[in-house]
């Protein structure tokens, strides 16, 4: 195997496992502060929906962009309004939103399918891009690559370095403490909600507009729930996040590679690997005693009525 051909499978994976980061992202977030949302899936298909028809009906992929954003955003909130205002069960509302989403954007964007746009360029930055084997891989990628990255960053330090950081831990981790010392447990898990909901439509708007620039049903293909699992299986830390997105990116043209390569495996076999991964997680951390060990947040899934405290 050439240096070349590593090269390209290292963009490829880069590529494939970015919307699982951005999704990932917003989960972790939300989940840092309690608030289990399995509505991500339903979330990224609004969200590339809305994005495409954006930017297909305007030209302008940045409006695009604000449109997915802002749907995904739409959707956690009516998620928030049902499981943070009205204490429905988190994991029940999350599935009937995805359900729900699945079809809504399968209707809104039933005169769009197959369609296809322009979708973002790759910038290649002046110099770094230059650089040998990681110049193409790091910076000649389109702007919500570049974006994912400082996103990324960004969580980190926000999370561990912050006031704001240690708040939604705070109520991730004991909501009547910190309800206790006047802070608005809702009000934070409703802004984390929502800026999980913002990565989710973002996740959509690359899918539809950079990763394949077009829209089809289902496009996000399972990718929110991978997702899910992804938080879990990083235990909750943004550095193993991001490492096990592009792990899950790698597995999903393993296929494709092993195909390369003239394995005789079943290329539907290597296809499902990703997705045997997500339910292997799901299935281990159905355990309570592995659920400390990975450092899931106290509260997490957990109703919290401030009228009762």
């Amino acid at each position: 195997m050439d240096i070349e051909l590593i090269q390209q499978i290292l963009i490829a994976a880069l590529k494939t496992g970015t919307p699982l980061l951005l999704i990932a992202l917003g989960e972790l977030v939300t989940e840092k502060s309690g608030v289990l949302n399995l509505g991500q899936e339903g979330m990224v298909l609004m969200g590339a929906m809305a994005g495409f028809a954006g930017a297909y009906y305007t030209g302008n992929l940045f409006l695009g962009l604000t449109l997915a954003m802002v749907a995904g955003m739409m959707m956690a909130l009516l998620f928030g309004v049902l499981a943070l205002s009205l204490n429905t069960s988190q994991v029940a509302t999350g599935l009937a939103l995805t359900i729900f989403s699945i079809g809504l954007s399968s209707f809104l964007g039933s005169s769009l399918v197959g369609s296809t746009i322009p979708g973002f360029n790759s910038i290649a930055i002046p110099l770094l891009s230059d650089i040998p084997f990681i110049g193409a891989l790091l910076f000649n990628q389109d702007i919500l690559i570049y974006f994912s990255f400082v996103i990324t960053a960004c969580t980190w330090w926000v999370l561990h370095k912050t006031r704001v950081g240690l708040t939604i831990r705070s109520v991730g981790e004991n909501p009547h403490s910190a309800n206790a010392l006047g802070i608005k447990v809702i009000k934070i898990r409703y802004l984390a909600t929502i800026f999980g909901g913002a990565m989710a439509g973002m996740a959509g708007a690359y899918l539809s507009l950079s990763y394949t620039p077009m829209w089809m049903e289902n496009m996000s293909a399972g990718r929110g729930w991978i997702a899910l699992a992804l938080v879990v299986f990083a235990s909750w830390r943004v550095g193993y996040l991001m490492l096990g997105a592009y792990l899950f990116g790698i597995a999903s043209i393993l296929h494709l590679v092993m195909q390369g390569f003239g394995f005789d495996i079943s290329p539907n076999l290597l296809a499902m690997m990703p997705y045997l991964a997500t339910l292997i997680v799901m299935v281990l951390i159905s355990s309570d005693s592995l659920k400390q060990k990975l450092s899931t947040p106290m509260s997490l899934s957990k109703p919290f009525d401030p009228k009762l405290h």
